[in-house]
Order: C-alpha cells, then sequence, then structure tokens
C-alpha cells in the first residue's frame, strides 16, 4: 500500500478540507446522507460518501491514488466523537 505525504500544513488542510465540504458537498447531500462519511480530496474538490469510513476512502483513493484526504460526517461537526 502506498503512503501519501501531506503536501498541507495541519491549518491550511483543515481549511481546505471544510471549504470543500461547505461549498461542494453539503449542498447535494440529503438528509438520508445524514451520518454517512465524506472523503474529499483538498487539491481538487473530488469526494465519495458512504455509511463506512474506510469505504470512503478507498474509494477516493481508488481513482485518485494521491488524493490529500479530508474526512468528515454529514450533519455533525466532527467525523468522530471521542
Amino acid at each position: 500500500m502506498k503512503t501519501v505525504k501531506p503536501r498541507y500544513g495541519m491549518d491550511e488542510f483543515a481549511q481546505r478540507g471544510q471549504t470543500f465540504y461547505e461549498k461542494m458537498v453539503k449542498p447535494s447531500v440529503t438528509e438520508a446522507d445524514r451520518g454517512k462519511f465524506v472523503a474529499i480530496d483538498i487539491e481538487t474538490g473530488a469526494y465519495e460518501i458512504d455509511e463506512d469510513d474506510f469505504l470512503a476512502t478507498e474509494k477516493l483513493l481508488q481513482h485518485l491514488p494521491d488524493a490529500q484526504i479530508w474526512l468528515c460526517r454529514v450533519g455533525h461537526r466532527a467525523a468522530y466523537k471521542i
């Protein structure tokens, strides 16, 4: 399995991921998507949605192997809770 090295600092990474989510993903999700994981490439804005976090990221990596992935969850402030 190939390891993708981060190309952005943590702040820029988070800002880009959240911006893509708000502008491109959020307007197209429905109530049926609530709770699903969204894997977003912070460079292209390409994304995949799945109920399983691993599957969402794997789907995205299938067509963008070097994706810089921001993971979030529809209808939640964060992907996970502690």
